[in-house]
């Protein structure tokens, strides 16, 4: 018998080949999920694995792609200096992205995945909360809120059977100024800015969390150097490269935040090995190392993971403990 888990990816960027690493150990460990979530670059890990991927699979794929294709400018935005301004003024953002919509659309339709009426896990179908296998989380700016698809994108007209898997996955993975925004009218007939759901939560691992003792864990995979919060440099040589550093200074800022204890106890935090969030120019051997550097935090969860212990200490009924008095319990490692 497997074992199940639910897992929540954090949002990264290119960072996101860390990722997949730390699933594929969990996945040869004898872990399989049941539910996944995910936010910008942890949507596309969710996506594809609710899709059918497997952890190696999207090894392969990735260490296969010219992650360079995804900064696609429209023939204005290659011209020098003034192009990335011109697209920021019309379009709110410098790349289209529809090279990586029509990646999305092609990796999921070789597994017969289009909408999410493809997700539905038959045994929660009445269940709106659980009836898909996959929520992925965006932001809409215009409004001020966090959306979690399918389900919300009733607000905007649509069924959450209808919504195509791949354009949610868009919205969540639209880097703020780097990716246009996606175009949605809301309930009142406006126009609604789609965006990156690391604006909003960057990580949300208690997505799936409900009353009582869980039948299975939720894992979360985070991306954060170990250690005290380290300041970023950048180097500003135009347009892009300083909102490559703006976007990169937001996030950071995420990374920062108090996450609370228990949270930190079921999540696997990933060493990014100093990689930003939009170094698209990544070699095979950074791609490479990223990924063993998601196995290597798996591992080293997993040799201290305590699934009765978690339990018995989180989700027992009791005020569970600070995170100061962790040092003093056994079976359970808080991660830095």
């Amino acid at each position: 018998m497997p074992l199940k888990f639910d897992g929540v990816f954090e949002g990264g960027g290119v960072k996101g080949i860390g990722l997949v690493g730390a699933l594929a150990y969990l996945e040869d460990q004898g872990y399989e999920p049941v539910n996944l979530a995910g936010t910008s670059a942890g949507a596309i890990v969710a996506a594809l694995r609710a899709a059918g991927y497997s952890g190696h699979d999207l090894k392969r794929t990735l260490m296969g792609m010219d992650l360079r294709k995804f900064t696609d400018p429209t023939m204005v935005g290659r011209l020098p200096v003034a192009g990335p301004i011109i697209s920021l003024t019309r379009r709110l953002g410098i790349y289209k992205g529809d090279f990586f919509l029509g990646l999305m659309r092609d990796l999921l339709a070789a597994k017969g995945k289009r909408t999410f009426r493809d997700l539905v896990i038959p045994e929660y179908a009445d269940d709106i909360r659980y009836r898909y296998s996959l929520r992925l989380v965006a932001s809409d700016i215009t409004r001020g809120r966090m959306l979690v698809l399918p389900q919300d994108i009733t607000a905007y007209g649509m069924k959450p059977d209808d919504l195509e898997v791949a354009l949610a996955v868009r919205m969540s993975m639209s880097l703020p100024l780097f990716f246009w925004p996606v175009k949605l009218k809301n309930a009142a007939g406006r126009p609604s800015f789609i965006v990156d759901g690391g604006v909003l939560s960057k990580f949300p691992v208690e997505i799936f969390d409900s009353a009582g003792e869980p039948e299975w864990p939720t894992f979360g995979f985070r991306l954060v150097l170990p250690g005290p919060p380290k300041v970023e440099r950048y180097k500003i040589k135009g347009p892009a490269s300083m909102l490559s550093a703006m976007f990169g200074t937001m996030m950071a800022a995420h990374d920062a935040r108090y996450i609370e204890t228990h949270n930190f106890v079921r999540s696997i935090t990933i060493d990014p090995l100093n990689v930003a969030t939009t170094s698209f120019t990544l070699s095979a051997h950074q791609k490479e190392a990223l990924y063993d550097s998601g196995r290597a935090a798996a591992k080293d969860f997993l040799a201290h993971w305590d699934f009765e212990a978690y339990k018995a200490m989180y989700r027992g009924g009791k005020a569970p403990p600070a995170r100061r008095d962790l040092a003093l319990t056994t079976g359970i490692k808080v991660s830095p």
